[in-house]
C-alpha cells in the first residue's frame, strides 16, 4: 500500500504493508523517537499524539492514521528550541535511560492541553499508560508539575 501520512506537520508518501502498524511505518521512516517496547499496546513506549489523542502506535494500523495529524516528540521541540515541558523532565531529572521519556512528554502534553493545572490524581492518570523502569515515577510527576506551573504562567 501506499499512504500519505501527516507527521509534525511534514507530509510524506510512504509504502507500507497492509498489516503494518503505525509503529512499523514510523520507525520504518526515519521516526526512532517512537519506540518500540512491547508490542501489545501496555507499556506506552510508543505513544504519539493522532489527532490531537495519545494513542499506543504498535495497536494503531497504518492506514487508519493516513492523512491524519500524528505528533511525535520530535514535533515538538528541538535541541536548541525545546518545548517547556522537554525542559522540565530535563530539569527535574526525569530523564534516566530516556526509553520512557518521549512517550511520558506526549502524555504531559495531551494533559496539560486539555487541563492546564491538573492535580496529582489527574497527573497520576494521565500517566498510567507509559511504564518507566527507571525513575520510580517521582521524577517524571514533578515535570509534569513543573511544566503545568511553567506553561499556566505563559498563558
Amino acid at each position: 500500500m501506499k499512504g500519505s501520512f501527516l507527521v509534525n506537520g511534514r507530509t510524506n508518501e510512504w509504502t507500507f504493508e497492509p498489516d503494518a502498524t503505525l509503529l512499523d511505518v514510523l520507525r520504518a521512516n526515519g521516526h526512532p523517537e517512537v519506540h518500540r517496547g512491547c508490542d501489545e499496546g501496555v507499556c506506552g513506549s510508543c505513544s504519539v499524539l493522532l489527532e490531537g489523542k495519545l494513542v499506543n502506535s504498535c495497536q494503531v494500523f497504518a492506514a487508519s492514521a493516513m492523512e491524519k495529524d500524528i505528533l511525535t516528540v520530535a514535533g515538538i521541540g528541538t535541541i536548541h528550541e525545546p518545548h517547556p515541558i522537554q525542559t522540565a523532565f530535563v530539569e527535574s531529572g526525569a530523564v534516566q535511560c530516556g526509553f520512557c521519556t518521549p512517550a511520558a512528554i506526549l502524555a504531559t502534553l495531551a494533559l496539560l492541553r486539555k487541563n492546564p493545572n491538573p492535580t496529582d490524581e489527574e497527573i497520576h492518570s494521565a500517566l498510567d499508560g507509559n511504564y518507566c523502569r527507571c525513575t520510580g515515577y517521582v521524577k517524571i510527576i514533578e515535570a509534569v508539575r513543573l511544566a503545568s506551573r511553567r506553561m499556566s504562567s505563559h498563558d
